[in-house]
């Protein structure tokens, strides 16, 4: 999921954030969810930030068909970014966000020192090459480029994909935090590191790319029959799950959207609607 900042260009990006959502009127404050473990007003509106797909179309589909049953006020704002929705749940912003997985999650807190942690997993988007030039794994040959997501989690997890398809060498053992530096035979590859929301717009400048499920899905590009590689939904680590600023784990509006969340009608809503390049992640451990 996303890209080494710098803590001044991030400072300056939440302060915008926090004046944006000041002037459209937010109807969340840090009072309706208190992390120090205070009672959340439950008449106020659930907030959510997510990216705008799948994960605010999972929302949607529960705001319009699920919520009233549960007694639940849900509102989704979307950002087209991987850094706002965890500064915005840790500044109070919003309630809670859903749009990452946990190696990504876990990258973010550390670099950040932020505090935010999974509730529920809900889905997994496989990570696929795609490729407007080549038509499959063995047209790719020596001297192309290949553009890959540039934020630490997302690019190990690209550069596994390649080598599992032995499209590169990688040093034994190094796992998903392998950087290009871990590659022991590139094959006459070149490679282009981009921020991840950008690398479908560039793949019509390079000979492939990486692209993240949910940028994919945005390129109106279907992972499960256009990628060139695709990676496995079994044993996957990369789950995406709502999350909320520790303490918060507790509000009853966050029990009510997991429940929603975790249901046999998102589950079909999944399925339908995106045909295997979204799958469900429900039953498997968040944390």
């Amino acid at each position: 999921m996303r890209k080494n900042i710098k803590l001044t260009a991030l400072a300056a990006t939440a302060t915008a954030l926090t004046l944006g959502l000041t002037a459209c009127g937010s109807s969340s404050d840090p009072s309706s969810a208190k992390a120090d473990g205070g009672k959340a007003d439950e008449s106020k509106p659930l907030v959510i930030a997510a990216s705008p797909t799948p994960h605010a179309d999972v929302l949607n589909f529960v705001k319009d068909k699920l919520a009233a049953k549960e007694g639940l006020k849900l509102e989704v704002k979307e950002f087209t970014d991987y850094v706002l929705p965890n500064t915005a749940t840790e500044q109070g912003q919003v309630d809670g966000n859903y749009f990452q997985h946990k190696p990504y999650l876990d990258d973010f807190n550390k670099k950040n020192n932020t505090h935010v942690v999974p509730v529920v997993n809900v889905h997994l988007e496989p990570l696929g090459l795609y490729s407007k030039k080549v038509k499959s794994l063995a047209d790719i040959k020596a001297g192309q480029t290949i553009a890959v997501p540039n934020d630490t989690t997302n690019e190990g997890r690209a550069l596994q994909l390649l080598a599992a398809n032995n499209l590169i060498t990688l040093k034994e053992g190094v796992g998903t935090g392998a950087k290009l530096s871990d590659i022991t035979d590139k094959k006459g590859l070149e490679f282009k590191e981009l921020e991840a929301a950008t690398v479908p717009r560039a793949l019509s400048d390079v000979d492939a790319a990486v692209i993240n499920g949910n940028y994919a899905l945005e390129a109106d590009l279907a992972p499960a029959k256009d990628a060139l590689a695709l990676e496995k939904a079994e044993g996957n680590p990369y789950a995406n799950f709502l999350a909320v600023k520790d303490g918060n784990q507790n509000d009853p509006r966050i029990q009510k959207l997991a429940k929603l969340l975790n249901s046999d009608d998102v589950k079909k809503f999944i399925e339908e609607k995106y045909q295997g390049s979204v799958v469900p992640a429900f039953g498997t451990p968040a944390s």
